[in-house]
């Protein structure tokens, strides 16, 4: 008979007590990928089984530019511990198309029901169809990001508002066939929407962001990088945005200094940029520098017409929090260099936003 000393007990109790303890905090705590943790629960059954039953480790599943995506990601929904994941991660994933999203919806629409986060950005394979299987799944879903897909037109967007009533964080920058009639949907559905990034959404007009101004007045985060065609009609709304942060102006070449009077009221604004917004004048900056006191980010990148007098006037307000200040192609500024624009903002830490 076998004697086991108490050396060799003690060492089956670190193995299959405290060893997986460990582990489990360490996990809890560290960002492990889902193929780390998949791996790890095959390094023993002690391992396996507690590590199993935390659920949230398994909250999140990250296929991120992975190949054969779609087909994993509906393995890993058939399994127990994934079927209360609150956050999916699709970026980039090439493969993934509507039928794998079809399939989720027949097979694992129950493991859906408590995802909060669900990005496709650069999913270029989903169209409406894929959208409206995979968003009926998800009743309790907050973020939503489906950056650059050309595909998907109002009609997806529709059906996701229809199907998801608690979004505050929606990404469709890039979907260049949505338009006004999607984005009244979402104005008239999320009045608690935070975050919403348009950038390059080419079909929305003033009347498509005027209807989000006025019913979305919890929004925090405004992206209209690269949409050239609104005008002060929309830009002298946005001071209905009591609580607005960030605001992405870039090319924005119908702004005046009319419409940056009206964002000026939004005082708790911390990020503005205006690269490339040509209209602009020191007066319309000026108004910046009085009303939005909480400025640490700005960037003029590329307007000719700011002078050193609105650097002056931002002085005044800001030299004591602003960070961040791109000031390059604004040639009618002359005290630019690195040496002379710390003299006016001593906490300044970048100088180059765009390139």
């Amino acid at each position: 008979m076998e004697v086991i000393t108490t050396r060799e007990a003690k060492d089956v109790i670190w193995c299959r007590e405290t060893v997986p303890k460990v582990l489990k905090l360490v996990c809890s705590t560290l960002p492990f990928t889902h193929k780390d943790l998949v791996s790890l629960l095959f390094v023993s059954p002690w391992l396996h089984r507690t590590l199993a039953s935390c659920q949230p480790l398994w909250h999140s599943l990250n296929f991120r530019e992975s190949n054969n995506a779609g087909n994993r990601l509906i393995a890993a929904l058939s399994l127990p511990r994934y079927h209360y994941v609150k956050q999916i991660n699709l970026e980039f994933a090439p493969d993934v198309d509507d039928t794998h999203l079809i399939l989720i919806k027949d097979k694992c629409f129950d493991s859906l029901q408590r995802l909060e986060s669900l990005n496709l950005n650069g999913c270029r394979k989903i169209s409406d169809t894929g959208i409206e299987a995979i968003t009926s799944c998800c009743p309790q879903l907050k973020t939503f990001s489906i950056y650059w897909n050309v595909r998907v037109t109002d009609t997806g967007l529709i059906h996701t508002v229809r199907n998801c009533k608690h979004i505050v964080d929606l990404n469709i920058s890039g979907c260049k066939n949505i338009s006004d009639q999607g984005l009244q949907f979402v104005a008239e559905s999320y009045p608690a929407l935070e975050s919403v990034n348009l950038t390059r959404c080419v079909k929305v007009t003033d009347n498509g962001l005027k209807q989000l101004l006025h019913k979305c007045l919890s929004l925090q985060s405004l992206n209209l990088y690269a949409l050239s065609s609104f005008t002060d009609e929309s830009y002298t709304k946005i001071n209905l945005l009591a609580h607005l942060r960030f605001l992405d102006l870039c090319g924005a070449q119908n702004l005046s200094d009319e419409g940056l009077f009206s964002i000026s009221k939004c005082k708790y604004l911390v990020s503005l940029n205006l690269t490339w917004c040509v209209r602009v004048t020191d007066e319309g900056v000026i108004s910046i520098a009085e009303g939005c006191t909480s400025l640490e980010f700005l960037s003029l990148f590329g307007i000719t017409g700011v002078t050193d007098k609105c650097l002056e006037a931002l002085s005044k307000s800001w030299s004591t929090k602003i960070t961040t200040l791109d000031v390059n192609g604004c040639i009618g500024i002359k005290r630019r260099s690195r040496e002379e624009l710390l003299q006016l903002f001593p906490h300044l830490e970048c100088f180059k936003v765009h390139s």
